[in-house]
This record gives C-alpha cells, sequence and structure tokens, in this order.
C-alpha cells in the first residue's frame, strides 16, 4: 500500500496480543506507518477497545476511514473465552486478587447450560466498576483504586447468542455474540450469581465484528514488518 492509500483511508484487521493496550497497537501501527511514508502526522484509531487481558480482533482506521469508526463500532460482536467459577474478583477478571468464594458442589453441566438462556435477548447489565467509563468527569476505575464506592447505572445490552463450548471445572468455555456496550466482565460475574455462586473471567479473545474476523487478521509486528517490505 501507499502513502496515499493510508491517507485516503484503509480498514486494518489486526490480531491483538495479551498484555498490549488497545492504545499500544493504534501507536504501533501509527508509528509504522509515519516512519516508512515520512509522514509527521496520520489521523488513526481504532473502533472498539480490548482490554489488556483480551486478544483478538481489533478494527483500526487510518486517514478518511476514521469517519467510519462510530459505525463499525456499533456492529455486533463475537467474544470466547474462559469463565472461572467459585470466587469473585473486584474487576470481574483477573486484573485483581480473588476477594472471595463460594460453593460449586451444587453446580451440574445442565444446570450451566440451562442458565445461559437467562442471558439471551435483551436484558440489563451493570458494567464493572473497574472500567473506563465516566462519572462526574472521572473514571470508574480511578473510584475504584481509591476505594471509593459509586452508584453504577444498569444498561440494556442484547445478546444474540451465548454457548457453552466446553466444561472444566471450575472452568467455564464460551462463545457469545453481543451488542455494543456489552461488558463480557460483567456477564461472567452476574452467570455466576444467577448459579448461586460466584464467577470471574479467566480469558477473553474477541473474534468478529460485523463479518470481519479475527482469522483475517495480523498481528502489529508482522504489519510492521510487511510495511517495511513494500518497496
Amino acid at each position: 500500500m501507499t502513502k496515499e492509500d493510508f491517507l485516503e483511508g484503509q480498514l486494518l484487521l489486526i490480531d491483538k496480543p495479551l498484555g498490549w493496550s488497545s492504545f499500544q497497537a493504534v501507536n504501533s501501527l501509527k508509528w509504522a506507518i509515519r516512519k516508512k511514508f515520512e509522514l509527521k502526522k496520520i489521523k488513526i484509531g481504532h473502533a472498539g477497545t480490548l482490554d489488556p487481558l483480551a486478544s483478538g480482533l481489533l478494527l483500526i482506521c487510518t486517514g478518511k476511514f476514521t469517519k467510519r469508526i462510530t459505525e463499525l463500532q456499533g456492529q455486533e460482536k463475537e467474544y470466547t473465552g474462559t469463565i472461572t467459577l467459585g470466587a469473585t474478583t473486584p474487576s470481574y477478571d483477573m486484573e485483581t486478587e480473588i476477594n472471595e468464594r463460594f460453593p460449586l458442589s451444587h453446580i451440574t453441566p445442565a444446570l450451566i447450560q440451562a442458565t445461559t438462556t437467562d442471558f439471551i435477548g435483551e436484558i440489563e447489565q451493570q458494567p464493572p466498576v473497574f472500567s473506563a467509563l465516566k462519572k462526574d468527569g472521572k473514571r470508574l476505575y480511578e473510584y475504584a483504586r481509591e476505594g471509593k464506592e459509586v452508584e453504577i447505572k444498569t444498561r440494556k445490552i442484547h445478546i444474540s447468542e451465548f454457548e457453552i463450548t466446553g466444561i472444566n471445572f471450575p472452568e467455564v468455555h464460551f462463545r457469545v455474540c453481543c451488542s455494543k456496550g456489552t461488558y463480557i466482565r460483567s456477564l461472567a460475574f452476574d452467570f455466576g450469581k444467577a448459579l448461586d455462586s460466584g464467577a470471574y473471567l479467566s480469558a477473553l479473545r474477541r473474534t468478529k465484528i460485523g463479518d470481519y474476523n479475527v482469522n483475517k487478521a495480523i498481528s502489529p509486528e508482522k504489519f510492521r514488518d510487511l510495511l517495511q517490505l513494500e518497496a
């Protein structure tokens, strides 16, 4: 691709590595494009954040395609991952330590399968307190790290598919298709409560955004290498 291609606009399918922030992934591409074509600046942004503890599909837009970000963010997303039963964490994932443990003996594979039906369709969901949502001009995770309790409003989200793909107690592997604004961490936490136990998200990978699939995506490092190879 040429300098003009990137400036006019490209939609890049990136497979964000585990441990990287979405900002790091965007910055890595921006730096590579600017260096390759000796550009002082270029418009670039992503269509939907992925936490550092999640891997998978990140849609990155350059140039005039950055105008499409809002449209792309609104598309249905697919995730695969693992929920660990019998415990909770304050962040609903592995960012924080386990704070409470719960019994597991009453949970059967049949109960797990049956409970997924409670989460299909339009549901109310409360975002995690460890999130980047703002309240009174401050990020929720800032309140959480200060140990301050804040009221978080629930929001309506839509889950079209929630499939259990494997059970290896206490781990439950799943695939979910959901609307914009869905927190899979909150889904894991609520799933644990629905099972009269506790749960937290222990692995997450975004596999699709609309018709875009992670199997067509490349890593930021691979993108950089390919860019340097081009004449």
